[in-house]
């Protein structure tokens, strides 16, 4: 690797093994050196979880990519662990960009705190790394169980290009990661359009069949949300409704937007 060129961290939530992370690969070929490393195995919904129970280890593996086989790594580790492994460990240098995915299942609205493509994507973020989360929208059945089915090649296209343009322009401040969610049906010639992330939540909870307290039960979901108070300029709307290219800028500032002095009088009664 060359110090003169930018380095690209590579990364997602879907395991080392995603063809979702292969696409990822080959959208940042060419822009620079290029680091991949991602957890060893399934960790959707993991959001910047830190398990306990997680060894470290690394292994090596070879992907195929367009530039040509290419060695890469995994660890056993969360997403936002492997953040930290692969730049306390791999890599040779600060990376200038951090790309997560190409998540299987689009992540949208308040649902976004629970994934582990934008859990990594902050992680970076924390590490004063400019961060890609990308998603594309994909059929349920696939969200844990990455299929050699899709078609990554216009979410490639996207990823490319916000990859290009986060090396080419540092982004401002209180701008820590941009969140990028990809329609099913969406080209190279959709449209794309900065949002806001939705207050609602996208998925809604299925409530399970009724059983015993000491029974194993799975919470299931399905897609769902309020149109009538939808905010138009919401990522939920520009995927879900649009079905444009959704482009939401994110934050690791948690803090409310309400007025502090408020807060303090309610808070002390006066």
């Amino acid at each position: 690797m060359s110090e003169s060129k930018p380095l690209i961290l590579v990364t997602n939530d879907d395991g080392i093994h995603s063809p979702g992370l292969r696409a990822a690969t080959n959208s940042v070929i060419g822009l620079g050196d290029v680091l991949v490393v991602a957890p060893c195995q399934q960790w959707s919904g993991a959001s910047r979880c830190f398990h306990s129970d997680s060894t470290g280890i690394i292994h090596s593996h070879l992907i195929d990519t367009v530039a040509g086989p290419l060695e890469v790594f995994c660890v056993d580790a969360t997403p936002a662990q492997t953040v930290l492994h692969a730049m306390l460990r791999l890599a040779p240098r600060k990376p200038d960009l951090l790309v997560v995915g190409i998540n299987f299942g689009e992540n949208l609205g308040a649902d976004a705190t629970i994934s582990g493509t934008v859990g990594a994507a902050l992680q970076g973020a924390t590490e004063g790394i400019p961060s890609l989360a990308v998603s594309l929208q994909t059929p349920k059945e696939t969200h844990t169980e990455p299929s050699e089915d899709i078609d990554f090649s216009t979410a490639t296209h996207f990823a490319h290009l916000f990859a290009q343009r986060a090396l080419d322009t540092a982004f401002p401040f209180d701008l820590d990661a941009l969140k990028i969610d990809i329609p099913e049906k969406a080209s190279t010639q959709t449209q794309w359009r900065v949002t806001r992330v939705s207050r609602q939540t996208y998925f809604r909870a299925i409530p399970p069949a009724p059983s015993e307290l000491s029974q194993q039960v799975r919470v299931d979901y399905e897609a769902g949300w309020d149109l009538a108070s939808l905010e138009p300029d919401s990522d939920i709307y520009a995927l879900a409704i649009d079905q444009v290219i959704s482009v939401a800028p994110m934050s690791i500032d948690l803090t409310s937007r309400v007025n502090s002095h408020e807060v303090e009088e309610l808070l002390r009664g006066t």
